[in-house]
Order: C-alpha cells, then structure tokens, then sequence
C-alpha cells in the first residue's frame, strides 16, 4: 500500500508511476485519497480539541463544586453535555473517513521503479539475457501431454474424476519426480542461506490483505467462506505474513527464507492452447524463496535471488531468458519484476516458471513490518519474494526437451533425487 506522505510530497511522480502501470482512474483516485486525508486531520482535530476543551471544563467543575457554586457547575456540565455530543459525531465521523481513505489506497498498485520499461503487455517485456541450448527434436517429437500418457507418470482424468479439471494426479516416476524436484530445491535454497519454513496453506483475511492479494486477487482466490479463511495462491502469502505487526531488530536483517507449499488458483478465464496440459493448473508445487531487508539493500538483494533461480535452471540443463516486466504486464504488488522463462521445444514456446519482485514498501506498509534505523526511529522494510521455482512447467519442459526413442533422460543433478536416471 502506497503511503499517504508519498501521495501528498511527491504527487505528480506518483501520477506518472500510475500511469506506467496504466491505472485508469490514478487522477480521481489520488485527489479522493488526499482529501479524505485532509477530512481525517480536520476531524482529528476538532475531536482533540473537544477532549482538550471537555477535560479542562472537568477540572473547572470540581473546582466550583468545591466552592459550593452549584449554578456555575452546572453552566460548565451543559458546555460538558456538547463537547460530548460533538466528539461522538467527529468520531463517527472519523471511522468514515478513515475506512474510505483506507479501502481507496487499497486500490492503488504499487508504483514501479524506474528501471521499468514502458509496454502494456508481455510483448514488450524486455529481454535481459538467454542461457542455455534449445534442443533440436525430431519431428515426430511429442508435447508434453502425449509424453505423460505414453508413460503414464500424471493423470488428468483421475484428477478431474476427484477433483475437477486442472488437479492433476502424479504417479509412478511422476510422483517421484515432484518429491525430487522440490527436495533439490529446497537444499539449493538451504544451501544459498534460506531458512526453510513449513507453513500453513490456509491464511486469514488480514493476511491475504497484508501481502496484496487481497483485494485484488479476490476472484482467483480459493475462499472458505464459513471461516473467511483462503487457500494461499503462493506461498508469499503465509511466509511473508510471518511478520505482520512486527518490528525486527536490525542485528536480524535480512530475513531470508525458503518453503514448499502446494499453490492454488482458480484461473478463471484461462482457456486455449496456453492452459493445456501442465501448462496451467488449479493446484500445483511451488518452492518460494523470501526476503525481508532494509531499504538500501534490496535491490542488490533482488539480483541475488534471480542469479539464485538462474543458477537452478542451469543446473537443470534447461534453456531459459531472463525478462524485466513493463509497467503494463508487472504485477499489482510489485515495484520491478524479473520473470524467467524456459523454452519448451515441443510447444515451440517460452513457459514462464518463476517470477522475482521487489515490492519495496508496499507490502510493509500494510503488514506494518519495521525496524528501528538510525535515531532508533521506526522505518518500513523492503520485502521480495521469487518463485525458485514453480514445477509444472519445469516437469513439461523436462519432459520436452529431453525426450528420446528410449525413454526420458533426466539431468544429472536429479539422477540421486530420484533414484533414476531417466523415465521410461
């Protein structure tokens, strides 16, 4: 959540950001929020002043009464009687004011940070760097789709009998090698400095709120409304809101931490080619790598965790490129985003398998998440997350690019993962 100090000092900046992230209504929406704000400092006034003026009159009464001056009491208890009638409407008031101010700044996105191309869709991301080599497969290669019947390793149709379209049912060396690839990343997280952290897959409202997703996010969003609580999209959410409300001591900056979690996401309005296969799911695994740093490091920090994701796709022979989003395709929470993306040689296609963003503020604002800087006064941290990495794709590229007349051959770094060297 953007900062009402922001807004107000830096009015025509956060107009343009706005625009970059091309907000529609930036203009009304600032100008509402700046003066519900001066609305709200007005109230605060007029009740300080009341109380300010109804405790004085407090002290003045018991002093006439003590002189026996009943009538000039008395006098002083009507002026009491008003204050009072006018504090409880400036308050009324004020509860207003402050739920409007809040629920419009939630609708703000987040502003995005100069380095952030100019574009409105994924075409005009920018291209950061490629790594890797593209395979050349036959032609009588096969999508990922066909490869998982061919080998019965995954089952949509048992899914879809429990569950419904897009749970998918792993099985054989297909369940076998979901547990690998999340233990290989999870010990490359360890491994790198991220304390590893199991949390829960259903979070609160304050919690869908403090992170972003809330409201935002809402329609894609597994609701429990009995007890208001939501199945987490990414895990984000529950590692994040880890520290909500809290103020970290300096000596324990940065917060680095990793944890698998499944994922779920209802995609409502996701059909095509696109959402074929394992290309788009309801439910799926996710390793996610969390930080929590102070302002002047989080970018470096940002750098870190995309080398960290870069590294895993190396290691797992994949070709890959390295995106910086525009302001048109980032995300709502997300001050620069890098996404990464491996090519998919039967599809002929980049698939996207893990997003890094530095959310700056924006979140910390709304988790009240601080440390005391210098003058021991209170600042708001930097938060970041990165998808390190997201499996479904991951799994269709593997299967993909690594096709052969005999079988799938896996690469070497989960040979001891899996306990096999191909599929097949």
């Amino acid at each position: 959540m953007l900062q009402v100090s922001v807004l107000r000092e830096h009015t025509e900046a956060v107009l343009a950001g706005l625009t970059k992230k091309h907000y529609k209504t930036a203009e009304a929406d600032v100008q509402a929020i700046l003066t519900l704000d001066q609305r709200r400092k007005e109230l605060q006034t007029t009740r300080d002043s009341a109380q300010a003026e109804a405790n004085e009159l407090a002290r003045q009464i018991g002093g006439l009464m003590k002189a026996g001056d009943k009538a000039g009491a008395d006098t002083l208890k009507a002026r009491t009687a008003e204050l009072k009638q006018h504090t409880k409407a400036a308050d009324d008031e004020l509860t207003q004011v402050e739920d409007a101010l809040q629920q419009t700044l939630y609708k703000l996105p987040n502003l995005p940070h100069s380095s952030v191309p100019e574009g409105r869709a994924a075409q005009d991301n920018e291209v950061v760097r490629e790594g890797g080599h593209k395979p050349e497969l036959p032609a009588d290669a096969l999508p990922h789709w066909d490869l998982i019947k061919k080998y019965d390793i995954i089952d949509f149709e048992l899914g879809n009998k429990i569950s419904g379209a897009g749970f998918p049912v792993y099985k054989k060396q297909g369940a076998r090698l979901q547990r690998a690839l999340i233990n290989f990343f999870l010990d490359e997280a360890r491994d790198a400095g991220y304390d590893e952290v199991q949390p829960p897959i259903l979070v609160n409202e304050a919690s869908g709120y403090g992170t972003g997703q809330l409201p935002d996010k809402e329609g894609q969003m597994y609701h429990d409304t009995k007890d208001n609580l939501y199945l987490i999209p990414t895990s984000e959410v529950p590692i994040t809101n880890l520290y909500r409300d809290e103020i970290v001591p300096v000596e324990q900056l940065p917060i680095r931490n990793t944890g698998y979690t499944p994922c779920f996401r209802r995609e409502a309005g996701s059909w095509g080619a696109d959402v074929r296969g394992l290309n788009r799911l309801h439910q799926f695994d996710k390793v996610e790598i969390v930080q929590i740093t102070q302002p002047e490091n989080s970018y470096a920090a940002l750098d870190g965790m995309v080398a960290h994701i870069e590294g895993l796709l190396q290691k797992l022979e994949l070709p890959y490129r390295i995106l910086r989003l525009c302001g048109g395709d980032m995300g709502f929470t997300s001050a620069l985003t890098f996404d990464l993306e491996v090519w998919s040689a039967a599809q002929g296609r980049w698939l996207e398998v893990s997003s890094a963003s530095n959310f700056e503020t924006y979140q910390a604002n709304r988790l009240k998440l601080r440390y005391r800087g210098e003058g021991n006064k209170t600042q708001l941290l930097h938060t970041l997350n990165g998808s390190a990495l997201a499996l479904p794709r991951i799994v269709a590229a593997l299967l993909e690019n690594n096709q052969t007349p005999d079988g799938i051959q896996l690469p070497k770094v989960l040979h001891s993962y899996c306990g096999f060297e191909k599929i097949g």
